[in-house]
C-alpha cells in the first residue's frame, strides 16, 4: 500500500490530546488511540451530508487491527484520516491513520457491521448507504484488496 499522508484520505478530522490521555510514562495511553479512531469513524457513519444509517439500525465493530508506530505526547492534537477500503453485504472496512505534527503514529483497519437493533442480527447496507459511502472510498490505485 502506498504511504498515505493525511491529505490522501477522503475524511479528515482532529481531536485534542488531553492531559488525562497520558499515562505514567508521559505519553498518550494506547487505549486512547481507539477513541481517536472513533472520532474519525463518526465523520463517515454520522455524516450530515451523506447519511448511511436508517432508523432502527446501528453499527458494531467486529474487528479492529491497530498498529502503533510512534508515541503521541501531550499537549497537542491528533489528526485523523479515514477512508472506506471495501463494502460487504452488511459490513464496511475502514482504513485510518493517526498523525501528530505530520508524523504517522498509528494505523488501523476496522470492520464494522450494520445490525438491526431489534433482532441484533446483521442487516444489509441499503443502496443509498452504498452511494453515500462511495464518497469516502480510498481509490483502487492506493489500496489493493
Amino acid at each position: 500500500m502506498k504511504e498515505l499522508k493525511l491529505a490522501d484520505f477522503p475524511a479528515k478530522t482532529f481531536d485534542k490530546i488531553r492531559y488525562s490521555d497520558t499515562d505514567r510514562q508521559g505519553h498518550v495511553n494506547n487505549a486512547v488511540f481507539s477513541t481517536f479512531l472513533e472520532t474519525g469513524r463518526v465523520e463517515i457513519i454520522y455524516n450530515a451530508h451523506w447519511p448511511i444509517i436508517l432508523e432502527g439500525l446501528s453499527f458494531v465493530i467486529v474487528s479492529l487491527r491497530l498498529d502503533f508506530f510512534q508515541e503521541m505526547t501531550w499537549p497537542g492534537q491528533v489528526d485523523i484520516g479515514t477512508g472506506v477500503l471495501k463494502m460487504g453485504t452488511s459490513s464496511i472496512t475502514l482504513f485510518q491513520r493517526l498523525f501528530q505534527q505530520g508524523n504517522c503514529v498509528a494505523q488501523a483497519e476496522t470492520v464494522i457491521v450494520q445490525v438491526d437493533n431489534a433482532s441484533k442480527r446483521s442487516a444489509p447496507l441499503s443502496d443509498a448507504a452504498r452511494q453515500a459511502l462511495a464518497h469516502w472510498v480510498i481509490g483502487d490505485s492506493v489500496v489493493k484488496n
